[in-house]
């Protein structure tokens, strides 16, 4: 998927602020127009993270043309960010992992007594982990 982004012109004493008009409240910003693209990746990241771990929908990206052609856009530069549609898939999927039996063993007690499958630790862990 490709989601457009809109960049706000900076200089040497402003950043450069970017929008993702597609995803309510995703915006971020560099000191220069590279920055603030790489920012903005992990600024999309995020917001998409976030919206699963709530259950939100994801909503599709819209053209470049679409927002270029809105007033409220006007003199701002645009660009787009290439999202991974594995990003977005909550299918589940069976992996094979190799773990020292004492760490294995550590892992299911704490799944045990957190009332989780070994599995459903291990996910909850990483999506904990991910969060800033």
């Amino acid at each position: 998927m490709r989601y457009p982004i809109a960049i706000e012109p900076g200089d040497e004493g402003t950043a450069f602020g970017v929008v993702v008009p597609d995803l309510p409240g995703c915006f971020s910003a560099g000191d220069s127009i590279d920055e603030a693209i790489i920012n903005a990746e992990q600024a999309i990241d995020a917001w998409i993270e976030t919206a699963l771990d709530e259950q939100q929908e994801i909503p599709r990206p819209s053209t470049v043309q679409h927002w270029a052609a809105d007033p409220g856009f006007s003199g701002w530069t645009f660009g787009i960010v290439t999202v991974d549609p594995a990003a977005l898939d909550d299918r589940i999927e069976r992996v094979n992992i190799t773990l020292p039996r004492r760490v294995l063993h550590r892992l299911d007690e704490r799944a045990k007594a957190a009332g989780e499958s070994r599995s459903g630790y291990i996910a909850r862990m990483a999506l904990t982990a991910a969060r800033p």
